[in-house]
């Protein structure tokens, strides 16, 4: 078992995970994620990417390899132990808005925060900061059926930044949005990483949206592709190839 790299806040290594058909998912992924870092998972859909989110946050176990947060192993830990470890550290952003119908807009975005055992009054101006920053303040008593797509993915995004994450995983959290509304989430998103020093793993197929990431990563088919840096000519070497081709 090897420890993850100092500057490193997650980090991953040969990891492999096979769906229930007997498919592959990751063959032999190994990542590394720093301090503060907004790194960008890109890939076609189908290439891995939201197995790859679930592996490094303890959604799931991956079949073969390891994943280590702070220097702790999480693919050592038990279920219960990695629920507490996403309850009280990690953020997530799914594709599609989940929001428990019963409870107002507010309650939703505080939802996490009371959960860890902080009062409502603190939950509620938590919440109400990031709606605030959303657009979306004058929404706070609705009901999510009362909501727009657009606004009920918004109140997901307040949702998973109201309690400061560690670290924020979002898998494809601009889906669902049409282009402006797509762009302010992306702004709230990586303004909040670099205010906050919240660090973000975000998957997507689209490059506009990996483009705002300080790195990229990217997949297809379950393994990582690298690019391929050539080494430079040289100016011998530049003059021979000039007189083969003559």
């Amino acid at each position: 078992m090897v420890a993850q790299p100092d500057n490193d806040v997650l980090w991953a290594r040969a990891l492999h995970f096979t769906h229930k058909d007997g498919s592959p998912a990751l063959s032999g992924v190994s990542i590394g994620v720093r301090v503060g870092e907004i790194l960008a998972v890109s890939g076609p859909r189908g290439s891995g990417k939201t197995t790859l989110l679930r592996c490094l946050s303890g959604l799931v176990p991956a079949r073969r390899g390891e994943v280590w947060f702070n220097s702790v192993p999480v693919h050592t830990m038990g279920p219960m132990a990695r629920e507490r470890l996403r309850r009280d550290r990690f953020g997530w952003i799914d594709p599609v808005p989940g929001l428990v119908p019963e409870l107002s807009v507010w309650e939703n975005a505080a939802l996490p925060l009371m959960l860890r055992g902080t009062s409502r009054r603190r939950a509620k101006t938590a919440a109400l900061e990031w709606l605030e920053r959303l657009d979306i303040g004058d929404t706070t008593r609705k009901r999510p059926h009362e909501l727009r797509q657009s606004e009920r993915q918004r109140v997901c995004v307040a949702r998973a930044l109201a309690p400061a994450p560690t670290i924020l995983f979002a898998d494809e959290p601009t889906a669902p949005l049409h282009r402006a509304d797509r762009a302010q989430v992306l702004r709230t998103l990586t303004t909040a990483a670099r205010s906050h020093g919240i660090t973000v793993v975000l998957a997507t197929h689209e490059a506009q949206t990996a483009a705002l990431a300080d790195r990229t990563v990217s997949l297809l088919d379950g393994r990582s592709v690298n690019t391929v840096h050539l080494p430079a000519v040289t100016e011998t070497e530049g003059r021979a190839a000039c007189s083969l081709s003559v």
